[in-house]
């Protein structure tokens, strides 16, 4: 690839994460400002607590963001990918077969789960915020804030089953517009009351804490929204790559975010009262409206993001033992990780259609948000911490002070966003304890059914060797049976046994292992064991960013020794009935609910792309 070639693909991509990292954290500015002075808890709106939200905002995004996100936790990528489940399998490498390995992985599945309740609300309150500005425009609009919020947010999930490529080819430069505008909105407004940089000074921020201890505590929930979204930054390191992140945040986004954040500051200190809507009131009156549609459309591409995110966590989750199989569709045959999950989409879209209504107001949704983001970026400091002291064997002296400061300042925002629970932050909560007790239960009923089929099951050698004398017909053609269990003979082998009495001329076990990586080279893909007796073991591995097609994985084989005609191969798959015993051993509301999980999980067939009239499926009663 020639230098100019590199560089119109850098170019490309660091446009391409303006467009879909940066989305959520760069429409702070609709909000953040406006809730600190005028939200649940008010400040009054005068020079020095100007200077010391401002001064906070500031230092609070260089040190969560730029400090925390790009400086540390993008190195700590789990094979170029990033995310919560990505650095808890990181994480749980580091810590296997130790007393940590438990806290860890319950740790990440938390954070996974909080990141559903966050993407619940983002699209929420990014959308009518920016459709409010139309109440700023003309006063008797009002009423149609609400109709408008929810006809875009119903075409924003509709579209999602028609991939986005087309659309993402736009996010990139109406989100470079976007930044663009900021910056010079804020810098025109700066340039009439310049005293408003002296708040890049932390003396200010230090002076409003010290001054105002409560009601400072207090506006922590509010300015943490300044940077809701900057998990991002880590969580689409894999669709972008370090470099091309790192260079848009430093020369384009923060520049443009800390212009508006100060241009609006400006404003009130010469303007207090346009504390009602600063961000809007930047530009002058014949630009409201244009506003207005750059700020929605702005608002749907930092949904999107997060919507997409959803798909991918919901992927991770699928592959790596926390979900059952559902359906994936994949929208783009250019980009493996354009993706729709259907139930993922519209369980969001039913969930952010009841907080509009819900809540009615983006002020009234900001008292929901944050905690969950808190929660995620708190959890996300301890588990990289394992990875600072483990993997990379920062000198303690140094590691531990500073990571404990990143935990302190976790904490206390995670504390003043607690205050919000009472105010609609118990919603983000209930979402991520209800995603949490799915994750969990599924892992846990999945452990106990593998449990029980492995003492239904028998060794496989004591099985070929009770067949050699056995009077069985045999089938000159292939058998391919599916187990999730990489040792014994599958229950599907020993029914047909059982049942038909037929034996295939060659009989292949099928195990599809997930690592604990986003991709497995190809090198890698496939192990073969000869058994002896015309049985094979095949172990299909797969990372947690791929999708298991075992057709062509056993084409692959044939490049191995192990040719396969699917013509004339048969696959049987078991399908578990699943009982509760007398004692279950784990509640029964939640054995219930594995077992409800599990009739309704997308059948193998379909999630491992086997010809449909190729299968057979015999079943299994197994109680837990």
């Amino acid at each position: 690839m020639s230098a100019n070639e590199n560089k119109n693909r850098s170019a490309a991509l660091i446009v391409g994460a303006v467009g879909v990292v940066f989305g959520d954290i760069g429409t702070s500015p609709l909000y953040a400002l406006k809730e600190t002075f005028a939200g649940h808890h008010p400040i009054a709106v005068e020079p020095a607590s100007i200077l010391g939200v401002l001064s906070l905002i500031f230092w609070t995004v260089m040190v969560l963001v730029t400090l925390k996100y790009v400086a540390i936790i993008m190195r700590a990528d789990n094979r170029g990918e990033g995310g919560s489940l990505a650095l808890l399998a990181r994480v749980t490498e580091l810590t296997r077969n130790s007393r940590a390995t438990w806290f860890v992985t319950m740790l990440g599945i938390f954070a996974a789960a909080l990141f559903y309740g966050d993407s619940m609300i983002t699209p929420a309150i990014s959308v009518l915020s920016a459709v409010e500005g139309l109440d700023v425009v003309a006063p008797q609009l009002k009423d149609y804030v609400l109709p408008i919020t929810i006809v875009v947010l119903t075409g924003l999930f509709w579209m999602q089953r028609h991939g986005t490529a087309t659309m993402g080819m736009l996010f990139g430069p109406v989100m470079c517009l976007w930044f663009v505008v900021l910056a010079v909105l804020g810098v025109i407004s700066i340039v009439q009351a310049p005293q408003v940089l002296l708040a890049l000074n932390p003396v200010y921020a230090a002076e409003f804490l010290a001054n105002n201890p409560w009601q400072s505590f207090l506006a922590l929930g509010a300015i943490f929204l300044s940077v809701t979204g900057g998990e991002a930054l880590y969580a689409d390191m894999g669709h972008f790559g370090k470099f091309p992140i790192r260079v848009a945040w430093f020369a384009f986004v923060l520049p443009a975010l800390v212009l508006n954040y100060y241009g609006q500051g400006a404003l009130l200190l010469k303007s207090p009262t346009a504390i009602q809507s600063p961000f809007y009131l930047l530009a002058p009156g014949w630009a409201l409206i244009p506003m207005v549609v750059l700020a929605t459309a702005a608002t749907v591409i930092a949904s999107q993001a997060v919507i997409s995110g959803a798909f991918s966590v919901a992927r991770q989750a699928v592959q790596l033992g926390y979900l059952p199989r559902m359906q994936i569709v994949h929208t783009s045959h250019m980009e493996a990780g354009q993706i729709y999950v259907p139930f993922t989409n519209w369980t969001l879209y039913l969930a952010v259609i009841a907080l509009v209504f819900g809540f009615q107001s983006s002020s009234n949704l900001a008292a929901a948000y944050g905690i969950a983001v808190a929660g995620t970026m708190l959890i996300s400091t301890i588990l990289v911490s394992f990875v600072v002291l483990l993997a990379w064997r920062w000198n303690p002296w140094f590691a531990l002070p500073l990571l404990g400061v990143l935990l302190l300042i976790d904490a206390v925002f995670f504390s003043a966003n607690a205050l919000k629970i009472g105010q609609g932050g118990w919603f983000a909560l209930v979402m991520g304890l209800a995603s949490f007790t799915t994750l969990t239960t599924w892992r846990r009923g999945r452990h106990l059914l593998f449990k029980e089929m492995g003492n239904l099951t028998m060794p496989l050698d004591q099985f070929i060797r009770s067949i050699e004398n056995a009077s069985l017909k045999q089938v000159s053609s292939t058998a391919v049976y599916l187990t999730s269990r990489p040792e014994g003979a599958p229950s599907a082998l020993l029914h047909n046994i059982k049942h038909n009495e037929v034996l295939h001329a060659r009989n292949v076990l099928v195990t599809v292992l997930t690592a604990e990586i986003p991709y497995v080279v190809d090198a890698d893909r496939i192990e073969i064991v000869d058994l002896g007796h015309s049985f094979y073991r095949v172990l299909v591995r797969y990372g947690f960013m791929e999708q298991p097609d075992i057709p062509q994985a056993l084409e692959t084989c044939g490049t191995k020794g192990l040719a396969f005609d699917l013509d004339k191969t048969s696959f049987f798959l078991s399908r578990e009935v699943v009982v509760p015993k007398l004692a279950p051993p784990m509640m029964l509301w939640r054995e219930l609910f594995f077992i409800w999980m599990l009739r309704n999980a997308q059948s193998a067939t379909d999630f491992f792309r086997i010809p449909t009239n190729r299968v057979v499926e015999l079943g299994t009663l197994v109680e837990i």
